[in-house]
């Protein structure tokens, strides 16, 4: 959220567009895309309508990379997660990924569920780097039959995320044992 100090206190280029992209991912959560204009966006990170054009283009391209951006595990995730066994490795990735989704329950889930092309594209990468993420994080080598078992765990573990957040059917306790109990037995039965 963007604090009063931010507001019209010139920022450095990076920070000044982190600060518009994250206003953007609240308000894209927050309602339909149709709701949300470029001067909301604007007023809520405290700049000119004309800096949200300079820094993303159009609207769609600015809702585009909040999608990018709230979908896509970044790398420093992986850097972060504690040394020690599989099921401490394990059991961080899992509390991180349920930490995101609560964080930002509301636009997270609209991502994931929108049907626009452009969005299902952006999730498809996502996925890939999630894939590709799991396995750099369990120390697991990257191959294409490795790729596609985490590509199917990273569908399980959006449905287990919709589960908890949306239809209220897991609570977050169960939510972690269900996916850090399949990562575990993927990882020891079928990797092995």
């Amino acid at each position: 959220m963007t604090t009063i100090a931010e507001r019209g206190r010139r920022l450095e280029p990076d920070k000044r567009r982190a600060q518009i992209l994250s206003c953007a991912v609240r308000l894209f959560g927050s309602g339909p895309y149709a709701a949300v204009s470029t001067s909301d966006i604007a007023a809520a990170a405290g700049v000119a309508r004309g800096l949200i054009n300079h820094y993303f283009g159009t609207k769609r391209d600015l809702y585009i990379e909040a999608v990018r951006v709230l979908v896509t595990i970044p790398a420093v995730a992986v850097e972060q997660l504690p040394d020690g066994d599989l099921r401490t490795r394990v059991d961080a990735s899992v509390t991180w990924f349920l930490d995101v989704v609560s964080r930002h329950s509301s636009s997270w889930l609209a991502a994931v569920d929108a049907g626009d092309p452009d969005v299902r594209r952006v999730l498809a990468e996502a996925d890939e780097v999630a894939a590709a993420s799991i396995l750099t994080a369990l120390g697991l080598a990257d191959t294409g039959a490795h790729r596609a078992i985490m590509r199917a765990y990273c569908g399980l573990a959006k449905a287990t995320a919709r589960e908890w957040l949306e239809r209220d059917a897991l609570d977050r306790d169960r939510a972690h044992a269900v996916l850090a109990t399949t990562l575990t037995s993927l990882v020891r039965e079928v990797f092995a």
